[in-house]
């Protein structure tokens, strides 16, 4: 799991809650979040052609705008496996780790194009695109125990079982 492989879709600085799932969207269950995935964004059909393990990547102050929780789990019901992009607003970011969703921060905007093949290795801090290489800043070891988990409730959860001899 600390390496991800899948298919780039570009999306530009300033991405918020509002665009990642519309307000409309919120009386929604969470399993069927996935389908408004991106709605307000200027590819309002990326639920419907999006694919299990894509990968957003993205500008400046990814998930702006509102602590909506289901805006992260919408985009991992839609499929996407790892969100990059510049920066994260600090909620956002958060509550995708929380899910289980990864994030990574990374300029990538002239390095990749929708479509694109990529990879990340979240522990070693690599991303590469069409044969090119970058580092970036890995995730730390908590943070991957918690993506490895699924997520924060599932983290505690397992430690919580007692351990059996």
């Amino acid at each position: 799991m600390n390496k991800i492989t899948g298919q780039v879709w570009i999306f530009e600085d300033n991405i918020d809650t509002d665009q990642i799932l519309p307000g409309y969207a919120m009386a929604e269950d969470f399993a069927g979040l996935g389908k408004y995935a991106m709605a307000g964004s200027k590819q309002p059909d990326f639920a419907a052609r999006v694919n299990k393990g894509d990968i957003i990547v993205a500008g400046k102050n990814f998930g702006c705008g509102s602590s909506r929780e289901q805006a992260p789990v919408a985009l991992k019901a839609a499929g996407v496996s790892l969100i990059i992009a510049e920066s994260f607003a600090r909620i956002f970011r958060r509550n995708a780790i929380n899910i289980g969703l990864p994030v990574l921060a990374a300029e990538l905007k002239n390095m990749a194009e929708t479509g694109d093949s990529l990879e990340a290795d979240l522990e070693a801090g690599r991303i590469t695109v069409n044969d090119k290489e970058t580092a970036v800043q890995p995730l730390s070891a908590n943070v991957l125990a918690t993506i490895q988990a699924g997520g924060l409730i599932n983290r505690v959860r397992q430690e919580l079982v007692p351990r059996q001899p």
